[in-house]
C-alpha cells in the first residue's frame, strides 16, 4: 500500500472561505454547551438508577493518627435499610490502592493516619440510611503522635518519599562571589478543587463476576486497574466509562478510584448496583488538595539584578501517603526557575509526611508552588536595588547564551521577551506605573499596585511512560464519523478539539464528527487527562488514525480515477482526484462497496523526552508554553481589603486549535490562580481536623473578585517549534500561573507604603488579614528607618558642632 504524502499540518490546508466548517484552527462551540445550559448534560448523579440500586457511605476516622483498638459495627448493621457492611477483612484482592507507591489502604487496616479516613463501608437502600448508619459505629482508638504542618514534618523528619536534588554548576562559588545576596522564605497555601460535581460513581455487576464502572474520573484506566485488583479479577473483567465530569482540575486523577473500589466491593458482595456520591463536606474531608509548600531561597545577583546563582528549597505537605507527591514535588523543582536563568543552581525538594488527607494533583501539578519562590525573589531584588520589578524580570529571562535550566534542558524557543514587550505596550505599563506612583504619594490610605509577571511551563508528563495515547476513528457509510480516544472531558473542551482535528484531517464539516464516551474496552491503557497533555496526546492519536484511513482512501481513489495517490486530496467535504471531485458521503459509500477499510486505531507517543533521576538532569518536557499577565490592584491599608482593577493577559497557545475555547480556558485559569493566591484558605486545627470544610468557610472567587477590566489575547504567529497537533500548544495549566501577577501587584501596593524601599514577605493566600499584616510590618520598618535616619542625622550634626573651627 502506498503511503499518503505527509499531511499539511496547518489547521486549514484549503485556506479559503468555502473550506469545511469548524475544522481545527477555528472557534467552535463546546460540544456540550447547549446541554450544559439546558441542564441536559448527564453526570453520574443524573443517570437513571438501575433497579434495586444501593447507596454507599463510609465511616470516618475521628483521629489524625491512631491505632484502632476495637470497632463495634453491630448498630451499623442493625440500622434500617442497611444491606451490607464491609471492613478491610472483606476485601478479596489487594488492600492497598496506592496509585504509584503503596500507602493507601482501601479501608483502614488497624491504623488511621488522617481525620476522615474510611474505616468501613455501608450499602443501604437509600443515601440517607447509608450515611446515618455509618455514624452508628463505636470505635476505640489509641492516639499516636501526629504532624499537621510542613514545619512539623521537617522538624520531625517525616517524609513519604526520599528527597531529590537537581544541580547545575558550582552554586556555592557563584553565591559567594556575587556582588549582592539575598535570602527569603515563603509559605504557599494549598487549594481545594471545589469542582461543581463532587466525587461520584455507579458500579453495576456484569457477567462472570465483573463490573461496569461509571466514574467521574480523569483516569479511567487507573480506576479499571485498581477495581480489578481489590476484587481479585483480571483487568478485562472491569470496564470503566467516563462521559463527562463536572470539573476535575486534577482532583479526579487518582482520588476517584477509592470511591469506585468501595462501590465495587459492595456491588460484588451484594450482587446489586451500588452508587456512591460524596456530599460536599465529605468530599472536602476525604479527598486531597493542592499541596501547600514551604520554600526558601538564597540568591546572588549583580548590580543590574541579573542572577548569578541560586540555592532553592521546596517542601510540600503531601499528607499521609505518597499518592502523586513524588512527581508533584519534582515539578515544583523543575519550575523553581519559572522563566529565569538561575545561573549555577541547586534545587532541593522534600516530600513531607503529615497526618492529613493525602494531597494530590491540582492544575499546575506543583509548578505554581515552585514558581512562587523565584517570583518573590524578583520583587525582592527590585526593592533591594531600587528598580522596577519588570526590568529585573526582563533582564533575567532565558535567552541565547543563558538558555540551560538547572535540570539540563535547553530552552529552544525564546518567546517570552517579545511577548512581554508586546504586553508591556498594550497594557500601557510604563505610563500606568508613573500614575500609580503619583497616586500612592498623594493617598495615605488607599494604595495601588501593578505587576507584570511571565510564565514558562513545561508540557509533558514527567513520568515518561504516561506520554502516550490511543484513539479509534470509524467512518460510516453516510459519511458520518465516530471518534473515541483515551482523554476525558471535564469541561475543558477536549472532545470538541479532537473532533476539530478529525474534521481538519478529512476536511469535512465539524457536524459530521461525534466523539463518544471514554471507555476502557475501546481504548485500553489510557494515560490520565492531566499535565495539559489532553489535546497533544489524543489529538495526535486521532490524527494518526485518520492518516491511516486516508492512505486507504487515497489508494482507492487513485485506482478508481486512474491518478497517482499524490494527486488525491481532501477539501471542502469532497475527495478530489486529479480533475475528479466526489462528494464525501458518496465517496465513502463507494469505498465501502469496494471493501476499503473505513476504520482504524491511532497511536502516539511523545518524542525526545527523558530524565535521569540519579543525575537530576535531562529533557523532561517536549516544549514550553508561555504567557504573561499585567494586573493592577488597589488596597485599603486600614483594613487590608483590596480589588483587582485591571488584568491584561497575552498568552502563547501556538497555532490555536480553537481560539474561543482557549481564551475561555485562559480566563478561567487566571481566576482560579488568583483565587488560590488571595481568597482560598485551607485551615486545619491542631488535631488535624479540616475547619474550612464547606462553602461557608472556604471562599472560592466570585464574580466580584474578577478584574473590573479584563483583557485576554492570544499571541499571534507563534506556531509550536515542535511537531504537535497542527503546531498547537497546551492551554490547560499554564495560564493558571498568570494569577501570580495579582499577588505580585499586592506586594507592590504594600511596598509603596515605604516608598518601595522595603520588600515585606506576603504568604499566600494573601487574604485581607495577611495583607493588613504586611502593611503593618512595612509601616513598622518605615518607622524604624525614620528613627535610624534621625539618629544618624543628629550624630552628624553633633560631629560638625564639635569639630574645631
Amino acid at each position: 500500500m502506498r503511503k499518503l504524502p505527509e499531511i499539511d499540518r496547518t489547521p486549514n490546508p484549503a485556506g479559503h472561505a468555502n473550506s469545511a466548517r469548524g475544522v481545527a484552527g477555528n472557534s467552535a462551540m463546546h460540544d456540550s454547551a447547549w446541554k450544559h445550559v439546558r441542564g441536559e448534560a448527564r453526570y453520574i448523579d443524573d443517570m437513571p438508577e438501575p433497579e434495586g440500586v444501593l447507596h454507599a457511605a463510609v465511616g470516618h476516622s475521628t483521629h489524625a493518627h491512631a491505632k484502632i483498638k476495637s470497632m463495634d459495627l453491630s448498630a451499623v448493621r442493625a440500622f434500617p435499610g442497611v444491606v451490607a457492611v464491609l471492613t478491610v477483612d472483606d476485601v478479596p484482592g489487594h488492600i492497598d490502592i496506592g496509585p504509584v507507591f503503596p500507602g493507601d489502604p482501601v479501608l483502614a487496616n488497624g491504623l488511621v493516619e488522617h481525620v476522615g479516613q474510611p474505616l468501613f463501608a455501608v450499602a443501604a437502600t437509600s443515601l440517607r440510611a447509608a450515611r446515618q448508619a455509618a455514624r452508628q459505629a463505636k470505635v476505640e482508638y489509641e492516639p499516636l503522635d501526629h504532624a499537621v504542618t510542613v514545619h512539623d514534618a521537617l522538624e520531625k523528619q517525616l517524609f513519604v518519599r526520599p528527597d531529590h536534588t537537581q544541580q547545575r554548576g558550582d552554586f556555592e562559588k557563584a553565591l559567594n562571589e556575587s556582588p549582592h545576596r539575598l535570602q527569603g522564605a515563603i509559605n504557599v497555601g494549598g487549594q481545594e478543587h471545589f469542582y461543581l460535581e463532587s466525587q461520584a460513581c455507579l458500579v453495576e455487576p456484569s457477567e462472570d463476576a465483573g463490573v461496569h464502572v461509571h466514574t467521574s474520573s480523569q483516569h479511567p484506566s487507573e480506576v479499571q486497574t485498581l477495581v480489578a485488583e481489590v476484587l481479585g479479577l483480571p483487568i478485562h473483567e472491569v470496564t470503566a466509562e467516563v462521559r463527562r465530569m463536572g470539573g476535575g482540575f486534577g482532583g479526579k486523577e487518582t482520588q476517584a478510584a477509592p470511591l469506585a473500589c468501595v462501590a465495587a466491593l459492595l456491588a460484588r458482595h451484594t450482587g446489586r448496583a451500588v452508587k456512591y456520591r460524596l456530599a460536599r463536606y465529605d468530599d472536602m474531608v476525604q479527598t486531597g488538595k493542592r499541596h501547600d509548600f514551604y520554600n526558601t531561597y538564597d540568591i546572588g545577583f549583580d548590580d543590574d539584578g541579573v542572577l548569578q546563582g541560586a540555592d532553592i528549597m521546596v517542601a510540600g505537605r503531601c499528607g499521609y501517603s505518597p499518592d502523586l507527591s513524588d512527581a508533584i514535588v519534582d515539578r515544583a523543582m523543575f519550575h523553581s526557575d519559572n522563566a529565569y536563568s538561575l545561573g549555577p543552581a541547586r534545587v532541593t525538594g522534600h516530600r513531607c509526611k503529615t497526618h492529613t488527607v493525602s494531597n494530590t494533583a491540582f492544575r499546575g501539578f506543583g509548578g505554581p508552588q515552585g514558581m512562587m519562590t523565584i517570583e518573590m525573589a524578583m520583587d525582592d531584588i527590585a526593592r533591594h536595588l531600587g528598580q522596577d520589578p519588570l526590568d529585573i524580570r526582563k533582564r533575567n529571562l532565558y535567552r541565547p547564551g543563558r538558555d540551560t535550566t538547572h535540570y539540563g534542558q535547553v530552552v529552544e524557543q525564546h518567546v517570552l521577551a517579545e511577548l512581554m514587550e508586546k504586553l508591556e505596550i498594550s497594557a500601557d505599563y510604563r505610563k500606568r506605573r508613573e500614575e500609580i506612583v503619583a497616586f500612592n504619594r498623594d493617598n495615605p490610605v488607599l494604595k495601588r499596585g501593578i505587576a507584570l509577571t511571565p510564565v514558562k511551563f513545561g508540557v509533558s508528563f514527567t513520568v515518561q511512560h504516561l506520554n502516550q495515547a490511543g484513539a479509534l476513528v470509524h467512518i460510516y457509510t453516510d459519511g458520518s464519523i465516530l471518534v473515541n480516544h483515551g482523554g476525558t472531558e471535564m469541561g475543558q473542551g477536549l472532545y470538541i478539539k479532537v473532533a476539530q482535528v478529525v474534521a481538519a484531517a478529512f476536511q469535512v464539516d465539524l457536524e459530521r464528527i461525534k466523539v463518544t464516551a471514554t471507555r476502557t474496552d475501546k481504548v485500553p491503557n489510557t494515560s490520565p487527562t492531566a499535565a495539559s497533555s489532553g489535546s497533544d496526546l489524543n489529538g495526535m492519536a486521532a490524527l494518526d488514525a485518520c492518516e491511516k484511513i486516508k492512505a486507504n482512501l487515497a489508494d482507492y481513489a487513485a485506482q478508481k480515477f486512474g491518478v497517482d495517490a499524490s494527486e488525491v486530496r481532501f477539501a471542502n467535504n469532497q475527495v478530489i482526484a486529479g480533475e475528479h471531485a466526489v462528494d464525501w458521503a458518496e465517496f465513502v459509500q463507494g469505498a465501502y462497496t469496494a471493501r476499503i477499510p473505513l476504520f482504524s486505531s491511532g497511536y502516539y507517543q511523545t518524542p525526545k523526552i527523558h530524565y535521569d533521576r540519579n543525575t537530576g538532569q535531562g529533557r523532561p518536557f517536549y516544549y514550553y508554553a508561555n504567557g504573561a499577565a499585567c494586573s493592577e490592584v488597589i488596597v485599603d491599608t486600614l483594613t487590608g481589603e483590596y480589588r483587582i482593577l485591571r488584568s491584561d493577559i497575552l498568552h502563547d497557545v501556538g497555532q490555536s486549535l480553537n481560539p474561543a475555547i482557549d481564551i475561555g480556558q485562559i480566563e478561567g485559569a487566571f481566576i482560579q490562580g488568583a483565587g488560590w493566591l488571595t481568597t482560598e484558605e485551607l485551615v486545619y486545627a491542631d488535631d488535624g481536623r479540616l475547619l474550612s470544610n464547606g462553602p461557608a468557610t472556604y471562599k472560592i472567587p466570585a464574580v466580584s473578585d474578577a478584574p473590573l477590566d479584563f483583557r485576554v489575547s492570544l499571541l499571534e504567529n507563534s506556531p509550536n517549534k515542535e511537531a504537535t497537533v497542527f503546531r498547537s500548544k497546551a492551554v490547560g495549566e499554564p495560564p493558571f500561573m498568570l494569577g501570580m501577577s495579582v499577588w505580585s501587584a499586592l506586594r507592590d501596593a504594600v511596598a509603596s507604603v515605604a516608598d518601595y524601599r522595603h520588600s515585606t514577605p506576603l504568604d499566600t493566600p494573601a487574604t485581607p488579614e495577611r495583607v493588613l499584616g504586611a502593611v503593618t510590618r512595612t509601616q513598622e520598618w518605615l518607622e524604624q528607618q525614620r528613627a535610624k535616619d534621625t539618629a544618624q542625622k543628629g550624630e552628624k550634626e553633633g560631629n560638625r558642632k564639635g569639630a574645631p573651627a
